[in-house]
């Protein structure tokens, strides 16, 4: 995160309201310049007259940042409006309804399913599901995310990419826009605008979230297809929201040559000031928020408002954040969250796409199938014989030993002992081991070992 670096005290420190102790929060008598711990974050997020909250994350965890952010969409009162604004240390992030063999390279991304010859987790990017939905995006610590939470009578889907755009607009970045996607886009001198933001959204009864990511001064911004481009594409055919790909910049590819640098912090403060204009929003509540930074991560709150850091206090800290950490770091939640799909290395109904040739090392005859739901094998065909009764007595073996297996549970050794279990009395041992090589570089393990 790029938060704002503390300026002068507004106030003399002595003058300042200590924290109230205990875990009661005292009606009427909130001031802007009381200083409240970590702890109490729950209490005054979910004050009944808590109406505006804006918030900096201190922290560039995803799972902490998506956590507190679904805390506050859960327990927020109803008539509140909170801007929510966190950066991510690298990571692709996918819908709730996504497939992530389809929608990413998980191999490029931090391979949680299976520990490398060191027994240690490979480096590298995390992968992330969200609960709201929408498709894949990269984030890194150039990448502002900004969230904005309202009530659902007042909400519209432009209305805070609106928001956004003014806000750079202001810094700038003139050539920014919402286009009929509800992403915002920038003229760069292209043919075709660029997206710098991508939206997606989540309504409860009461309640409408709206969380975009903005690509301010990413250094990535030029390999995103690196963790975006899955090896499996061509194979898999999915139920679910599959992603738009669209070409894309960064805000701070503009300014070049202007005379002010740009500054990920301008952009910060503008949003936040953009947001209290929205909203009406108490000055001295803005004054907070744009106070957020790392050596004293503080919470303040006035009659009506709360504002400041948060972070990993937060989210270990709050028992229902906590909560919500547990279930996006989960395999369970990465992987079987994802709707029914196929994987197919030859046309079937439903998918008669052609298929690319088979690697030279694999006979022509080899056949790979797999429908999976919430994750699972339901159903697969593997067999390498030409001879077709010899192919169905392979691939009923093959699917004894399958048949409800988790894909993300199936490491590259035990693609490797089941093939060699159930064809290995009629298959070459080398066959065995380029068909294993095969499956796992198109769902994402490492096959270098």
């Amino acid at each position: 995160m790029h938060p704002l670096r503390q300026g002068s005290c507004l106030l003399l420190c002595s003058l300042q309201s200590p924290a109230w102790p205990g875990k009661t929060i005292r009606p009427g008598l909130v001031r802007y310049n009381s200083s409240f711990p970590s702890y109490q974050f729950a209490q005054l997020a979910s004050r009944e007259s808590s109406k505006h909250q804006i918030y900096q994350s201190l922290s560039t965890d995803p799972y902490v940042n998506l956590s507190i952010e679904h805390f506050l969409l859960e327990n927020a009162p109803p008539d509140s409006n909170i801007l929510f604004l966190y950066t991510n240390q690298s990571c692709v992030v996918i819908g709730r309804n996504q497939n992530p063999w389809l929608e990413t390279n998980l191999l490029a991304l931090q391979n949680d399913r299976e520990p490398n010859t060191q027994g240690n987790y490979a480096d590298g990017a995390l992968f992330v599901r969200r609960r709201s939905g929408g498709g894949a995006v990269y984030h890194d610590e150039g990448n502002l995310n900004y969230s904005v939470i309202s009530p659902r009578t007042t909400f519209t889907r432009n209305k805070h990419a609106e928001m956004v755009v003014r806000a750079l607009r202001r810094v700038g970045a003139t050539t920014t826009s919402v286009n009929d996607r509800h992403d915002i886009v920038i003229s760069t001198g292209q043919p075709q605008p660029r997206k710098i933001s991508g939206s997606a959204f989540k309504l409860t009864r009461h309640r409408a979230l709206h969380h975009g990511t903005c690509l301010l001064d990413s250094p990535n911004v030029h390999r995103l297809g690196s963790f975006l481009r899955s090896p499996a594409r061509e194979y898999i055919k999915a139920k679910g929201v599959e992603s738009v790909r669209s070409p894309v910049a960064n805000v701070s590819s503009v300014f070049v040559d202007a005379m002010m640098p740009f500054s990920i912090d301008r952009v910060i403060a503008s949003i936040v000031e953009e947001f209290a204009l929205m909203y009406q929003v108490d000055a001295d509540a803005v004054r907070r928020a744009k106070r957020a930074h790392v050596l004293e991560p503080e919470l303040y709150a006035g009659d009506t408002w709360v504002a400041g850091g948060v972070g990993e206090a937060q989210g270990y800290g709050e028992p229902e954040v906590k909560k919500g950490i547990d279930e996006l770091t989960s395999l369970e939640w990465k992987y079987t969250q994802t709707p029914q799909f196929t994987f197919s290395t030859y046309p079937v109904e439903g998918d008669r796409r052609e298929r690319p040739l088979l690697p030279s090392t694999l006979p022509h005859s080899t056949r790979v199938f797999l429908r999976l739901k919430h994750g699972a094998i339901i159903e697969s065909h593997i067999s390498t014989s030409e001879d077709t009764s010899v192919a169905s007595e392979q691939a009923a073996r093959m699917h004894e030993a399958l048949n409800g297996r988790k894909l993300h549970e199936l490491s590259l050794s035990q693609w490797r002992e089941i093939l060699l279990g159930q064809l290995g009395g009629g298959v070459e041992g080398n066959t065995l081991q380029e068909l294993a090589k095969f499956i796992g570089g198109k769902l994402g393990l490492d096959t270098s070992s």
